[in-house]
């Protein structure tokens, strides 16, 4: 891979988190920006990775970050024009943020994590364990730290990369219903765009078909990314950003009483809900209605608004099909009341084929639908990338990019990936994507269905069933 140098960095460069992404990423960074091993330390509550480190010239601290610890295990460590780097699960964003502000401090997650049984606390209600939640609470830093140290929330994949892919998706959509004008330059005229070309639904359509030859045992989770990040997102509740169009709402879905009214959330897990879409390679197929932050963060800001009535919104979510192991590990998760099973096994060197197929789904426009994004296989992953398998390497590309992009852009304070310029995201990640792909579709959630049984369809309005409907 050709190592040009995007940014100069000076500073001190912590890496919070060292699994799977922590250790993708670490040779991304020092091959693309001016920046010396020893400047890196990366603090991880595991021995995991200790061999990476050491094989890049890091230092690594074994330290597990706490609510009560953080701010002493960091001291000393970071201060004015450093960066943390955030791949951890179980350490309170919202902490992190707040701490770098007042350091001086740039930042970058990949989510928005709370401390330990934020996600899962039966005592807390599910609106505070939702992403919706932790989203507002993040964002509600913007006015204690205005304009100050850039802190990108939720860039990678999937938040992330996910909504630059939509940006393209919508200018492609525009290009070939023969819209003119070009490339919007306000949260508005995104908006504006997608409300003209009549899109309803967008899905982050995403199918993984990496294998390995050995299968998953019972008493096993099996995955091709972090284990702890998949079960928790999975046991959040179900979240969907909610359209402007929709005229039918679920039995057990649930509005906020508080922050943007965006999304709604259903009384069940995640992982317990599936819904229909569609990928160009897959066809068809049934995915999980995982939470993730995009689903709301891009709904809200695609929201077109004339004073506070909302014009126009999309539906947004998460439609995910992961490995076919991890499918199992979820099933058996479940029965088990979702106590995950006594061994984690991460699938990265043993995989022997596979792509991971991640991009958007727009519907609604007269076009059909169209699916633009990445096809990554295991071996152009492991071609251009050590310590990545495809999903990991959709995730650390789009860091990479966020991470840049903060250090072009110091004094944004907070900011999401649908604030940033989408085109040098794009440009910087795109060597690390495989294929991006724009593909239209006939498929639609009806495509095919009463085949067995009669089912009590809408069929003046055909969309109104394409998210949530749980088979």
């Amino acid at each position: 891979m050709p190592e040009k140098k995007y940014a100069a960095f000076p500073g001190r460069f912590l890496i919070v988190g060292f699994g799977s992404i922590g250790q993708g990423i670490l040779p991304l960074l020092l091959r693309h920006l001016e920046i010396r091993p020893q400047q890196v330390t990366i603090v991880t509550a595991e021995p995991l990775g200790r061999e990476v480190a050491a094989l890049y010239g890091a230092t690594f601290v074994e330290a597990a970050l706490t609510r009560d610890n953080y701010r002493a295990v960091l001291e000393g460590r970071l201060g004015e024009g450093d960066f943390l780097l955030n791949v951890s699960v179980d350490v309170s964003s919202v902490a992190l943020v707040a701490h770098c502000a007042e350091k001086g401090a740039l930042y970058l997650d990949t989510c928005i994590e709370p401390w330990p049984g934020g996600y899962t606390d039966p005592s807390l209600p599910p609106s505070a364990r939702s992403n919706y939640g932790l989203r507002e609470g993040a964002l509600n830093l913007r006015a204690r730290y205005p304009k100050g140290p850039t802190a990108v929330l939720t860039h990678g994949a999937n938040p992330g990369l996910v909504s630059h892919f939509v940006k393209q998706a919508l200018l492609d959509v525009a290009r070939d219903c023969g819209e003119k004008g070009g490339i919007p330059q306000s949260r508005k005229e995104w908006a504006q765009l997608g409300s003209r070309l009549g899109v309803k639904a967008i899905h982050i359509a995403e199918r993984d078909t990496q294998v390995s030859p050995v299968s998953k045992e019972p008493g096993e989770f099996v995955n091709t990314w972090s284990i702890d990040g998949f079960v928790s997102e999975g046991s959040q509740p179900a979240e969907l950003g909610w359209g402007s169009h929709e005229r039918h709402f679920p039995a057990d879905g649930r509005r906020h009483d508080f922050g943007c009214d965006a999304a709604i959330y259903l009384l069940r897990p995640g992982a317990a809900t599936r819904v229909r879409s569609w990928t160009p390679l897959e066809g068809s197929y049934h995915g999980f209605l995982i939470t993730h932050g995009e689903s709301i963060s891009i709904a809200d800001y695609l929201t077109l608004k004339e004073g506070e009535r909302v014009l126009w919104r999309p539906t947004c979510h998460y439609a995910y099909h992961p490995c076919d192991d991890a499918v199992l590990s979820l099933h058996e998760l479940a029965g088990k009341n979702w106590r995950l099973q006594a061994r984690k096994r991460l699938l990265m060197g043993e995989i022997a084929t596979g792509i991971d197929e991640l991009g958007v789904l727009l519907m609604g426009h007269k076009r059909g639908v169209y699916w633009y994004g990445s096809r990554l296989s295991i071996e152009e992953a492991r071609r251009v990338a050590p310590h990545n398998n495809a999903t990991s390497l959709q995730v650390t590309a789009a860091a990479l990019g966020g991470v840049i992009w903060a250090i072009e852009h110091p004094r944004e304070g907070i900011v999401e990936p649908d604030e940033m310029d989408f085109l040098r995201i794009l440009e910087i990640a795109r060597p690390y994507l495989g294929e991006l792909a724009g593909v239209y579709g006939e498929w639609t959630p009806l495509l095919g269905r009463e085949s067995l049984f009669a089912e009590d369809l809408d069929r003046e309005d055909p969309w109104q069933f394409k998210n949530f409907r749980v088979v």
